[in-house]
This record gives C-alpha cells, sequence and structure tokens, in this order.
C-alpha cells in the first residue's frame, strides 16, 4: 500500500513539474521588437491578455470569468502553456481565474489599454491552485508569442448587469 502511495505521489508531482525562467528583461525587449499582438483592444474598449506560461498543472484548466464566477460570465480558458484574449468595457471589473481554487484580480480599464494577467499555478490539495497578477506589457508580449492560443468561449464581454440581492 505504501509503495502504491509512493508511486501515485511521484506521478502527480511530475505532472506538476515544468517551470521555465525568463530571458532577461533586454532579451525579452529584444526578441518582440516587431511583434504584434493577434488583436488590439477595439474603439470603446479594453483588452485584456491572460497568460499562463508554466507547464506546472498543465493538464488542469483555469477557467476564466470576468465580474462573475457564472457560465453566462466565463471568458475560456487554459491549461498550461497557454494564453488568451478578450475585450473588455472600461470600468472596475475582477478578472476571476477557477481552478481548485477561486483567485480574484481587480482591474480598472480605460478605452484602449492592453492589460497583462498572468495565471500562476500553485499546489493544492486535490489538484493545482492559481494565483493571478499583472505582468510588464514586454512580458505580456513575450509571453504571447510563445505560448499556444487557449480555448476562448468569447472574446468581447458585454456588460454585466449586477443584481440587487
Amino acid at each position: 500500500m505504501k509503495s502504491m502511495f509512493r508511486i501515485l505521489l511521484f506521478s502527480v508531482l511530475l505532472i506538476f513539474t515544468g517551470c521555465a525562467t525568463l530571458p532577461s528583461p533586454s532579451e525579452i525587449k529584444s526578441d518582440i521588437n516587431g511583434f504584434e499582438l493577434p488583436k488590439l483592444p477595439e474603439k470603446g474598449k479594453a483588452m485584456v491578455y491572460v497568460v499562463r506560461p508554466s507547464n506546472l498543472g498543465f493538464i488542469i484548466r483555469f477557467n476564466v470569468f470576468i465580474d462573475k464566477e457564472e457560465s453566462a460570465s466565463e471568458i475560456g480558458y487554459t491549461r498550461g502553456g497557454q494564453y488568451i484574449y478578450f475585450d473588455l468595457a472600461p470600468g472596475e471589473h475582477q478578472i476571476l481565474s477557477k481552478a481548485e481554487n477561486l483567485a480574484v484580480f481587480e482591474v480598472n480599464a480605460k478605452e484602449g489599454d492592453i492589460i497583462f494577467v498572468q495565471q500562476e499555478p500553485q499546489m493544492g490539495l486535490i489538484m493545482a491552485g492559481n494565483s493571478l497578477f499583472k505582468i510588464q506589457d514586454y512580458e505580456g508580449k513575450y509571453h504571447v508569442k510563445h505560448l499556444e492560443m487557449g480555448t476562448i468561449y468569447k472574446s468581447e464581454q458585454k456588460p454585466i448587469v449586477k443584481s440587487e440581492q
């Protein structure tokens, strides 16, 4: 029984490995020189790129929501080594990332903004957890250039009417 547990633990640890370090800022800036993002913000909107460069917990999908954790607010999801993007109406919003936990990132979007948010996997009790944080534009562009597209359900976020409770 103990050997079976060790094999299972070892297998899980193998799945959750694979963090890479970034090149220096000057190397990143040189690498992205002339790189165009796949999509820029539409008139009257901001653009959000959510990147997940780490392969830690790569098999676990991290679902992304805007303002509420409900199916109508779900934008899409990433797995390790992927990114997604979406338009966002100007104003204050919450970007939510669901894994074992629910990570929340507050953003005040302005028209024309391009915002890069990184999902960072963490060890969870049963599966990978996650956190969200803003990254520099050059780092975000670098990740978008080198990562694969995740799954996007909708690329434009319609305004959500917050219900009175």
